[in-house]
């Protein structure tokens, strides 16, 4: 770009139009190099000094959220962007910076409690880096920083992701399975050019950076005159060009489709853009998407990366663009920057450029005639320690007061994958549909340019009956949606299943799972980001997951099939486990796993990466699996799945029963942090484990009725009745369930969680009627105590329920965790409460957890698993909000209740069949 003296500029903008974005000190970006065009200057935008006086960001009142985009100068609302979704200016800066929790934010007295832990946390730690190179799954020492940028991520389902944040920057990266790279990659930009009459009066980077590399380029976006607005699986981002009365919206789509295994696994995401002249002078508009071939990382130095172009023809469709090699091993990928030609487009291209120098040339290309140089041929490879970046560019022309329309993609070809432990090949689940040679790339962006329309029919026609709904309020609706970006961007794994590589216990003891694990394949995810292990199952199982039906996921069964195997394994190989010190087994037999292992080992293969605690004393993950087991059968009527999972089910119960210690049907903790809530001791009869205990027995009664096994169901009804009985009689307080039965203060904390028995089985038609285990007074009071002392007491209601809250009105902070907010947990108790009846309570308890994330604290599309009232969040990007589709089918029943009353069998007492059916819940979980 040319540089001139700021006071002659002949950009062809009317001197009064020319507007600057500094507030303080209005100066001109201008790039170091200048390239000798006479007449012309593109310098980012600028605009008057805002005197008004800035507003501090809502916390988490609704009149709040436009704080977001309080900043907006501009006056374009853009092309067809939606009306509910998160919105915010691309200038808007968050007040709040906050720490992830590390070891120096626990409290001397919990400090003094876990010093033995801490040594051995650290000598782990030592020895997992150092010694074996590796990365840690729990990283306290080098912990994900907060960066308030994160957007919705491109890709579909298992086959990795890249995001996007909402200033236009390509920030995080997850395309080797689980391992996540945070890096703003520079050169991967879209860039705007206009030119009036042969003249080039415009050309911006549509960033708000200002880099140290590509200085040539025309940088510093004015974000005073942009905002970001987003709906999973898609996004908008609208760019006001200030005095050129052009209006650019780029619609990025990802194809996350409800019921679709095909198209929802694919590795490819598009950006449409929509460019609107308001002027009344013709002109002509070009978009060049720049890429870098890697990420400018190690995995980079080796050299050899190349690029070359393509164009594909098909049908009658033409894509054109660039192939970016990487075979950097072990997982070797081509990357596809492609553009749909039609007749009123023009792409071009240049095939490599250097992404570490000035880009003098590349930008003087596009700043010449609007279009690049288009090179035939490949590239040379690089050599080591050189990077190489490429870019595509559309042009059209664009009539006064019209429109015109520019459409790119975005495809990834990583086919074959090996995780850490490089021991087994896995291939990924689109290579079903895609082969498995490493050539897709081509093909994806080909297919994802012409399907890419079809798939936002799908998307609205899915998400309207929501968006459509006037009783649900705004945020509701925003966060409902945009918390299923973990879907995808969970570390998120979706394989093909070898014939060779099915275990023999499932062909003889599981063998309606066989053509289920070869129809779809292995599915799982990453607890969070900051908790590496993949398929986090007392996580997975710790809510109703009944979202998953309305997304493409593989069916549900397919996922209960790896722990279900899992179980009736061992592993007795002996480790020492990080909080007690003691040496004891992997993994023991029929005691659920943990996990199904770490990515940077080899999962499904070696499972229970966690070693904080020896899970197989844990009192909770048993009685999830057999409640997700109940909840899978529940949803899809497959009475051969149940058969299937029965024996493990009884396995597994019987392995728990050893906890009921006095055989009053009651389970006891034991002392120690043994459940979910691992930093949190829990002695004796509990809340929580009690409850899901009660739950866990009902559904073993409900399953034996199915199965016909009178003798068990007679022996879990016997064990159900004492059960109940004792639950109450040491749990109930008149106004709640104390949080267990030690003679420590913080026994009668109030637990957020403590009715998480009742809301897996409401969630499943259960729990009410003949089949009621806990009283619904008692429920009812419980919820209403809990959200005047954990909502409304707690930072003046403005953020969810805390963990625990001593009676007082004091929170708990006995524990690293029980003065924490737990989001997904806030998620569940807002569906426990909309299934008492307490509506308004629900959606004021969810509301301040998705205001105090979304819009205070930044972490969009991060939602971390926890934060404390001050200071520190932890863990994000995490799994657990997703059960805010808990809300949803907790409201959709509510409604089926309304509209038609349950029939439940006289006369046994017990139900032979779901007392809300496969059928009836698909058809009101699922808008389609």
């Amino acid at each position: 770009m040319g540089t001139q003296d700021p006071g002659n500029m002949g950009t062809g903008v009317p001197a009064s139009e020319q507007i600057s974005c500094a507030k303080e000190d209005p100066q001109v970006y201008c790039p170091e190099e200048t390239g000798g065009t006479k007449d012309v200057q593109v310098t980012d935008c600028k605009s008057p000094e805002d005197n008004r006086p800035q507003k501090e960001t809502g916390c988490c009142n609704p009149e709040d959220s436009g704080q977001l985009m309080a900043s907006y100068e501009g006056k374009a609302m853009g092309y067809q962007v939606p009306p509910f979704g998160w919105r915010i200016c691309l200038a808007h800066e968050f007040t709040e910076k906050r720490k992830p929790f590390q070891a120096n934010n626990v409290s001397l007295r919990n400090m003094i409690k876990h010093i033995g832990m801490g040594l051995r946390y650290l000598q782990w730690w030592y020895r997992k880096t150092q010694v074996e190179k590796k990365t840690p799954f729990i990283d306290m020492i080098n912990s994900v920083p907060l960066r308030q940028i994160y957007g919705c991520p491109l890709g579909g389902i298992g086959g990795g992701t890249i995001t996007r944040g909402w200033r236009g920057q390509f920030c995080r990266w997850q395309l080797n399975p689980g391992m996540y790279q945070h890096r703003t990659v520079i050169a991967d930009q879209f860039t705007v050019c206009l030119r009036r009459e042969g003249q080039t009066v415009y050309q911006q980077v549509l960033s708000l950076e200002r880099p140290s590399v590509l200085r040539s380029w025309n940088w510093g976006l004015c974000g005073y005159f942009a905002f970001y607005h987003a709906l999973y699986p898609r996004a908008w981002t609208v760019y006001q060009l200030p005095g050129q009365n052009v209006t650019l919206t780029c619609r990025q789509i990802t194809p996350i489709l409800p019921h679709d295994y095909q198209d929802s696994s694919l590795p490819v995401g598009v950006f449409v853009w929509d460019v609107e002249n308001e002027g009344d002078e013709a002109l002509d508009v070009s978009i060049m998407f720049s890429m870098r071939n890697g990420l400018g990382g190690g995995d980079d130095a080796p050299g050899g990366l190349w690029n070359e172009p393509f164009c594909l023809e098909h049908g009658g469709e033409t894509v054109q663009g660039l192939l970016l090699h990487h075979p950097t091993l072990p997982n070797p990928y081509t990357m596809a920057v492609a553009a749909r030609v039609t007749a009123d487009t023009t792409v071009t291209h240049i095939t490599a450029f250097d992404p570490d120098s000035t880009g003098q040339q590349v930008w003087q290309d596009l700043l010449q005639d609007g279009q690049l140089d288009s090179p035939a041929g490949q590239s040379t490879p690089t050599q080591k320690g050189v990077g190489i970046a490429g870019a595509v560019c559309v042009s059209s022309k664009l009539e006064p007061r019209g429109q015109c329309r520019l459409e790119f993609s975005l495809a990834w070809d990583m086919p074959r994958i090996l995780f850490g432990a490089k021991g087994q090949v896995h291939y990924r689940r689109y290579t079903r549909f895609f082969g498995q040679d490493g050539d897709a790339a081509p093909a994806l962006s080909h297919y994802a340019l012409c399907r890419y329309t079809e798939w936002e029919e799908r998307i609205s026609a899915w998400q309207s009956p929501v968006l459509d709904d006037r009783s649900l309020p705004a945020w509701y609706k925003s966060a409902l949606f945009n918390e299923l970006y973990f879907l995808a961007d969970g570390g998120t794994v979706w394989l093909e299943v070898r014939e060779d590589s099915l275990p023999e216990e499932l062909g003889r003891n599981m063998c309606h799972l066989c053509p289920t694990l070869r129809d779809y394949g292995r599915f799982g995810y990453l607890e969070g980001t900051g908790c590496w292990w993949a398929g986090i199952w007392q996580i997975v199982s710790s809510f109703p997951s009944l979202y998953t039906y309305l997304m493409p996921i593989p069916c549900l069964p397919s996922v209960s099939a790896p722990a279900a195997l899992a179980t009736l394994r061992e592993d007795l190989t002996r480790r020492r486990y990080l909080m007690s010190g003691v040496m004891a087994p992997v993994k023991r037999r029929n005691v659920i796993p943990h996990d199904i292992g770490d990515p940077d080992d080899e999962p499904w293969l070696r499972v229970n990466a966690y070693l904080i605690h020896d899970t197989a004393d844990w009192k909770d993950l048993n009685l999830k699996f057999v409640l997700q087991v109940y909840r899978d059968y529940y949803l899809t009527g497959d009475q051969n799945f149940l058969k299937d999972m029965w024996p493990v089910c009884l396995a597994v119960m019987e392995s728990e029963m050893k906890f009921d210690k006095d055989h009053d049907g009651l389970i006891e903790n034991g002392g120690y942090a043994d459940q979910t809530y691992d930093g949190w001791v829990t002695t004796g009869p509990s809340a929580y484990c009690g409850g899901l205990w009660l739950a866990a027995v009902a559904v073993m009664v409900q399953m034996a009725a199915l199965c016909g096994a009178q003798d068990i169901q007679d022996k879990f009804s016997s064990i159900l009745h004492r059960g109940q009985e004792a639950y109450e009689r040491l749990l109930w307080n008149g106004r709640y369930y104390n949080y267990d039965s030690s003679s420590q203060p913080q026994s009668r904390s109030v637990m957020s969680d403590q009715c998480a028995g009742q809301w897996f089985l409401k969630a499943c038609g259960l729990g009410e009627g003949e089949t009621e285990v806990f009283p619904t007074p008692h429920v009812v009071r419980a919820l209403q105590t809990i959200f005047e002392l954990n909502v409304q007491a707690f930072a003046g209601g403005a953020m969810g329920a805390v963990n625990g809250m001593q009676p007082h009105g004091v929170p708990d902070k006995s524990s690293v965790q029980s003065d924490e907010v737990w989001v997904g947990v806030v998620y569940g108790l807002a569906a426990t409460m909309i299934q008492e009846g307490l509506t308004w309570e629900g959606f004021q308890t969810a509301e301040g957890c998705y205001r105090t994330v979304w819009e205070r604290l930044g972490l969009a599309f991060q939602t971390p698993e926890a934060y404390c009232q001050q200071r520190v969040f932890r863990s994000l990007a995490y799994m657990r909000p997703l059960s805010i589709w808990a809300m949803q089918l907790a409201l959709q029943q509510q409604q089926h209740k309304k509209d038609s009353r349950p029939k439940v069998e006289q006369g046994t007492g017990l139900r032979t069949g779901p007392m809300f059916g496969p059928k009836e819940a698909m058809a009101n979980v699922s808008p389609e």
